[in-house]
């Protein structure tokens, strides 16, 4: 049986970021997503660990070296699903604060 592994919206963000720029540093996709250094380190690790991307160095023009993350077909496929699993949680989040939000203006009607 396949080990289940717990993704959060982090994941699925920064597997977008990605997706969108593969040659964004760790340091950058800190900053867009507003985590840590450590914690987008981490996260890629797992990605890297899992084959959702692969890492391919260069040396840019200052003799530093760089990476760009580039999404394998198994990455495209988890992004997928996550998307989906994402879309799904948070229309049911939209759906019960919707009702809830009926329910406080109808609370209010009848108090005036």
């Amino acid at each position: 049986m396949k080990e289940q592994y717990e993704y959060s919206d982090h994941h699925l963000k920064l597997l977008q970021l990605l997706d969108e720029n593969p040659n964004l540093s760790q340091r950058d996709a800190s900053d867009v997503l507003g985590l840590s250094l450590g914690k987008v380190n981490y996260i890629l690790k797992a990605f890297l660990d899992k084959g959702l991307i692969k890492m391919n160095n260069f040396r840019n023009n200052k003799n530093k070296l760089a990476y760009t993350y580039l999404l394998t077909p198994q990455g495209i496929e988890e992004k997928a699903r996550m998307t989906l699993h994402f879309y799904e949680k948070k229309k049911r989040e939209y759906e019960a604060l919707r009702a809830e939000v009926e329910k406080l203006g109808e609370t209010i009607e009848k108090l005036s």
